[in-house]
């Protein structure tokens, strides 16, 4: 049986190639440029939602307090009159993304781990590279992209963004399969 620990190279290099393939599809293509549109008078927008220095976090527009208020008829008729929404505010000041990239590279390293957690029990040393890339590839697919589907399901994110994000998870997959049959014991 193959240890997890004697696939710590494979795990880095999957994370290092995920991580700079994300860069170039989410920074250098135009491929996500459209995934997020401006709100009609964005200036005007913000400076009607400043005032109330909404803390970061999640928020539904109108909000339910529990189940009994979606069926109430001043929460039907909060719905009908809109907008209806569901918003993330972040932190007002400066928007660098070390503290994301760096948990997004950690993140790139655990799909690593469960990848190679699931592809050695699956498979001894020695097995077929295409073995290695179907069983890795396959977990770090899964892990990339498949609980992406439930924001569409739920949250009504458009099925294109939802298509785009499986096509970056089935890139992010490929590419960990691949390090993972080439360097596999």
């Amino acid at each position: 049986m193959v240890s997890i620990a004697s696939l710590w190279l494979p795990i880095l290099i999957a994370a290092v190639l995920v991580f700079f393939a994300s860069f170039i599809l989410h920074m250098v293509l135009p491929f996500h440029r459209s995934d997020y549109r401006p709100v009609p008078s964005e200036d005007a927008v913000m400076d009607a939602l400043r005032p109330f220095s909404i803390a970061p976090g999640d928020y539904m527009v109108p909000c339910p307090r529990g189940p009994q208020a979606h069926r109430s008829p001043e929460f039907i008729a909060r719905i009908k009159k809109g907008p209806v929404l569901m918003m993330t505010v972040m932190p007002t000041g400066d928007m660098s993304m070390g503290r994301q990239l760096a948990a997004w590279f950690v993140f790139c390293v655990v799909v690593g781990v469960l990848s190679a957690y699931v592809t050695t029990r699956a498979l001894p040393a020695g097995a077929p590279y295409l073995e290695v890339f179907r069983f890795s590839g396959t977990v770090a697919f899964i892990a990339y992209c498949v609980a992406q589907w439930e924001n569409t399901i739920w949250y009504r994110r458009p099925w294109t963004r939802t298509a785009k994000d499986t096509i970056d998870g089935l890139i992010y997959g490929l590419l960990t399969g691949g390090a993972f049959g080439w360097l596999w014991p």
